[in-house]
């Protein structure tokens, strides 16, 4: 079985397209597709090979894109103009419907997917200020708000009518700045981006969320004080939680402003204990992801790789190998040790190696084929 890695390099409007060797422990770069600018974001039909990719150019859009699973390479079908720059895309009901919203518009929408992944009109749509993740579970959606500290929770039918649950929304702390939401059984675990925070939310029989505990995922002494929103975190220093993932018997979070990522243990019924280790990782670590066994994560700007499953290491991350770089013809110098001092548009790869791209990874995404 051969596993590919697709991220969303910001800055350079790429989306990387990587192997994964679990022998060596490493990323193989393979293909990088272009004409994306300002890419953040994703979602991926790894049935049909599709790619819905957000861009935010002149008139922001989604692009669909065929993926060959043999040579990583992506290629663009068509293109749809939407309503506002995307800030994240999820699928559901088996790739029936895209959802999307909109960070700076505050908007969220949903689109029926015709044959081939063309975007039909929304069906459904809904507002709440600097609207951050989208995620699905069978008819139930749930988007979270960094504005206004919620999670709105829909539900959504497999003909596509969108309708509130009852409570329409479920609250964060005040002032905590929710951010992503990764769904995990009979669980919702959300990170804050304010304090720093892994909150644990029961989903009931009904698909709706009462919170359940709150861990602070922050490194005790690490001198970071509660950030608000229009702070600058690096300026003061200032917490500046990111991204949230279930790993087997772990949830992992990483922290942007320590460079942290948060390994904390679940017990039954998906409970939280207290942060068992905090792995150090390349600079300012947003988004990342962990494969289905949660053996391995891997991130911006580097793979951490644990060379066994996390469970058996106490929670504490290992890194393996760095990708070696592709050059593009003509360029020289784009590697320089992978140290960060690299020119980042001359890198035709990845960004899971330091200062491979001119902005972050701030989505990826793991593919298992055959």
């Amino acid at each position: 079985m051969g596993e590919l890695v697709l991220t969303a390099n910001a800055g350079d409007g790429t989306i990387s397209t990587l192997r994964l060797d679990r022998e060596a422990g490493r990323l193989v770069p393979l293909a990088t597709a272009t004409g994306l600018p300002g890419c953040g974001t994703f979602a991926v039909d790894s049935a049909r090979g599709l790619v819905y990719a957000a861009d935010k150019g002149d008139e922001p859009g989604v692009a669909t894109l065929a993926l060959d699973p043999a040579t990583g390479a992506l290629s663009q079908v068509r293109r749809t103009s939407v309503g506002g720059a995307v800030t994240y895309l999820s699928l559901a009901h088996g790739g029936s419907f895209l959802l999307g919203v909109s960070y700076g518009a505050g908007h969220g929408w949903v689109w029926p997917l015709a044959e081939g992944g063309r975007l039909e009109e929304h069906c459904g749509e809904f507002s709440y200020r600097n609207l951050h993740c989208v995620v699905a579970s069978g008819a139930d959606v749930y988007a979270v708000s960094l504005g206004e500290d919620l999670i709105a929770q829909l539900s959504l039918s497999a003909d596509g009518v969108l309708a509130p649950k009852e409570p329409l929304v479920v609250d964060a702390p005040r002032g905590s700045g929710a951010r992503h939401l990764c769904l995990d059984g009979a669980s919702a675990y959300l990170i804050t981006e304010f304090t720093g925070q892994a909150i644990r939310y029961d989903i009931g029989a009904d698909g709706t969320l009462s919170m359940a505990e709150a861990v602070d995922t922050v490194v005790p002494g690490s001198g970071l004080a509660v950030s608000a929103y229009g702070k600058e975190p690096l300026k003061e220093p200032l917490i500046w939680g990111a991204d949230i993932w279930r790993a087997g018997d772990w949830l992992l979070t990483s922290e942007r402003s320590s460079s942290l990522i948060t390994s904390i243990p679940v017990g039954e019924g998906g409970a939280l204990g207290e942060p068992a280790a905090y792995s150090s990782t390349e600079k300012q670590p947003r988004g990342f992801t962990v494969t289905a066994d949660g053996a391995l994560c891997g991130g911006r700007r580097r793979a951490v790789h644990p060379r066994r499953p996390v469970a058996r290491r106490g929670g504490r991350l290992a890194h393996g190998a760095r990708p070696r770089p592709r050059r593009r013809r003509g360029q020289l110098g784009a590697h320089r040790g992978l140290t960060g001092r690299a020119s980042p548009d001359r890198w035709a790869g990845t960004v899971t190696g330091p200062g491979l791209t001119r902005g972050p990874a701030r989505c990826v995404t793991l593919i298992s084929r055959t």
